[in-house]
């Protein structure tokens, strides 16, 4: 049966790189209840890699980071993995050595220690960046089974809804706007449903 008692959920968009993964309005569990995924890589065989993009951190990058100085940008909880190392998103492409291309001008990654330079030399601003605390993964055919139980629903954002955080669910509702329709209703669906 599904999680979620009032309809499937599929809208037939196929996870890949770039996509998003939106959370059930039901699903439980931090990191994952009402979250935003971004996947980074997805490979049937191999998996998938994402960062939750709307799970801010109660810590600014430079005071886990001090070495870049006095930019100050949020850190958010990327997943359960990994989660003593830090990950980030840019839109500063090539500029980057090593970064990959993810979606639109968003890449992941690269030369942590030209990011670095770029900031102590005031050539980044902190809405070029997101940093995260660990990353979500799945194996193989994991995510496509995910999908089928009715937990998350793929869909797209553009880069600046992405690269611009505001608030813990904020962008969980931009997304659910954004499908319109039947989805609309998620907004109003309490996160337990023992409480309705």
């Amino acid at each position: 049966m599904p999680r979620n008692p009032f309809q499937i959920i599929s809208n037939n968009i196929e996870p890949e790189c770039g996509k998003i993964l939106i959370a059930e309005p039901f699903l439980q569990g931090e990191p994952f209840c009402r979250s935003v995924i971004l996947l980074v890589g997805h490979d049937e065989q191999n998996g998938t890699i994402g960062f939750v993009l709307n799970k801010e951190l109660n810590q600014r990058i430079n005071t886990l980071l001090p070495e870049l100085g006095h930019f100050d940008a949020p850190i958010f909880m990327g997943g359960p993995v990994d989660s003593d190392y830090v990950y980030f998103l840019h839109t500063l492409g090539e500029d980057i050595p090593g970064s990959v291309h993810v979606t639109e001008n968003i890449y992941w990654g690269g030369e942590f220690d030209e990011l670095k330079a770029k900031i102590n030399l005031g050539m980044v601003n902190p809405n070029q960046v997101l940093f995260f605390n660990g990353y979500s993964g799945w194996s193989g055919e994991q995510l496509k089974e995910e999908i089928r139980e009715n937990s998350w629903l793929v869909s797209t954002l553009d880069s600046n809804t992405i690269m611009q955080q505001n608030g813990k669910f904020s962008l969980w509702n931009k997304a659910i706007r954004k499908l319109g329709g039947i989805y609309q209703s998620w907004e109003n669906f309490p996160e337990d449903p023992l409480f309705n």
